[in-house]
């Protein structure tokens, strides 16, 4: 029996050999980002690559998945070492700022990127080199009670006037409930290639197709 019998008698044997091999790289490694690189993970993907230049800080305990003796380490890292002990999955971490000038080599053979930053800058460069390069992106973003998880094509980057605020509000329900169906919209796109958008509200629990 495998780590992922569940999910192989769910999926089919043919479509975790693919996902096993689909490198997708996972722009953040905050509250949406770190559970969809654990979750992508757990449901057998094997070939990661996490960029965050942050650090552990006591109030992302609640929803992201880190311990108080990670305070202050790299995330990305941590994440990294963690999945690996779970799994046995060597999980690419790079600590480092994307920026305009290194985003080509710090996404380099990913063939699918997910973007969950929570600045309208480097959304925009994620958004730009993607649609240069005919990459497919998928963005996921949470606003008070309502989170998005919307392809490259369709996406609008956000106005950068809240990029600097850390106080704002975050239920952890809507943090895992964006990540199940961003999940789910990425094994879709690795079985299918269909790029399914959606939008989610949290008070009355509604999941809807972007159009």
């Amino acid at each position: 029996m495998t780590i992922f019998f569940h999910e192989q008698l769910y999926r089919t044997p043919e479509l975790m050999t693919r996902m096993r091999d689909f490198p997708v790289a996972i722009c953040g490694a905050g509250a949406l980002g770190a559970n969809i690189t654990e979750t992508l993970a757990r449901s057998g993907f094997g070939c990661l690559n996490i960029i965050d230049r942050d650090r552990v800080e006591e109030r992302n305990l609640s929803t992201q998945p880190y311990y108080q003796s990670d305070i202050g380490a790299y995330k990305a890292k941590i994440l990294a070492n963690s999945l690996y002990r779970a799994l046995g999955i060597a999980i690419n971490a790079q600590t480092k700022e994307l920026t305009a000038s290194n985003c080509s080599s710090l996404l380099k053979e990913s063939h699918l990127i997910v973007e969950t930053f929570d600045n309208s800058t480097s959304r925009q460069i994620i958004k730009d080199h993607c649609h240069a390069n005919t990459l497919p992106c998928l963005h996921v973003g949470l606003a008070s009670d309502y989170a998005e998880i919307i392809w490259n094509d369709n996406y609008r980057v956000p106005s950068p006037a809240n990029d600097d605020i850390c106080d704002y509000p975050l239920a952890r329900n809507l943090v895992l409930l964006t990540v199940a169906v961003a999940c789910e919209a990425i094994a879709e796109f690795v079985a299918t290639e269909r790029q399914c958008s959606y939008t989610v509200t949290l008070k009355d629990l509604r999941i809807e197709p972007f159009a």
